[in-house]
């Protein structure tokens, strides 16, 4: 693309939660959500339920509510259901609550889809937690979603086959041929939603290949703009080994404006696109320490500095601040 051309996408992982929609899960999720409600929806039922499991020495102590705006919960409240799942049942035996988990969990085919709901939910989540690392760039949020993409056509690959090994929850239970086509065709409908979704990442994904890896790229896929220095860059050997050593961003900050003009302002432009979910999370994590009832008294100009400190990436050099505060204060 154009060096003067605007870029514009939608956020990676809000389209890494809506492809979860083409697994067609509301059969499984519905019991298990309505399950957790009668149990945590009323005080009297969750504190005997909290009792309950203590008495029985369960793994957990408590199950987890489930909310729609938070990405990663769905995976953890089927885990954590399935991890209590008999003693759920139990539970609800014992209390004479009626409810449909109880009656599902007698099918066999129920049980195997839940156990498939809980295995590829975790896949799911162990993605969106890598799109939320710290100091990552588009380039490399999108590589993770191929890296999953081909995890996916592999095990649609291996469920068309009938080897499950991949789904350590599915493969403790007894998986007919038209249970596996079922959840083969699953998999295949999520990777096809993921494709569609992250088109325009696979637009530029040329450009991608370009910034992390300048030189090995195909020089004639480059723009014109950047033929003729990706030419002097690959030629020298210095800058081989200099890339070798450092970062991605220090390696084109320390390129000469002179000879690389237009390869810094390609790289500036892609490494706009950058991941700012661990910088919200983080601010919102240090706002909710600060502002609390024992501070009730710290003022929004003040938060607003904490936050700057604590968020940033830059280290203050506090000797030179104390020592030029003194200097004032002396000449004062």
């Amino acid at each position: 693309f154009p060096l003067h051309s605007a870029l514009s996408f939608h956020c990676i992982i809000h389209q890494e939660n809506l492809c979860k929609s083409s697994l067609k899960l509301k059969h499984v999720m519905d019991p298990v959500v309505r399950a957790v409600n009668s149990i945590r929806a009323r005080g009297l039922n969750h504190r005997q339920f909290r009792s309950f499991l203590e008495d029985n020495e369960a793994d957990f102590t408590d199950v987890l509510y489930h909310t729609n705006v938070r990405w990663l919960s769905m995976g953890k409240v089927l885990k954590r259901v399935w991890d209590l799942k008999a003693e759920i049942v139990m539970f609800f035996t014992m209390k004479e609550i009626s409810c449909d988990f109880s009656k599902e969990m007698e099918s066999d085919e129920w049980v195997c889809d839940f156990a498939f709901a809980v295995d590829i939910m975790q896949k799911l989540n162990e993605l969106n937690t890598k799109l939320q690392g710290k100091g990552l760039f588009a380039h490399e949020l999108y590589l993770e979603v191929k890296v999953f993409q081909s995890k996916l056509k592999l095990l649609a690959k291996q469920l068309n086959e009938q080897n499950i090994v991949h789904f350590p929850l599915l493969k403790t239970r007894a998986v007919t041929q038209a249970l596996s086509d079922k959840y083969c065709s699953q998999l295949m409908a999520l990777k096809e939603e993921f494709i569609r979704r992250f088109a325009d990442f696979k637009a530029i994904e040329g450009q991608f290949d370009l910034l992390s890896s300048p030189f090995t790229c195909d020089i004639e896929t480059a723009t014109e703009e950047l033929q003729m220095e990706l030419i002097d860059l690959q030629a020298d050997n210095s800058l081989k080994r200099m890339f070798e050593s450092k970062t991605l961003v220090e390696f084109y900050a320390s390129l000469y404006s002179e000879k690389f003009q237009n390869l810094k302002k390609f790289a500036r432009k892609m490494f706009v696109l950058f991941a700012s979910t661990y910088i919200c999370e983080q601010t919102f994590s240090i706002m909710k320490v600060n502002k609390s009832k024992n501070r009730s008294l710290l003022t929004d100009s003040n938060l607003q500095s904490v936050l700057r400190i604590s968020t940033t990436n830059l280290t203050p050099d506090f000797n030179k601040l104390v020592k030029d505060c003194s200097q004032m204060h002396h000449s004062h």
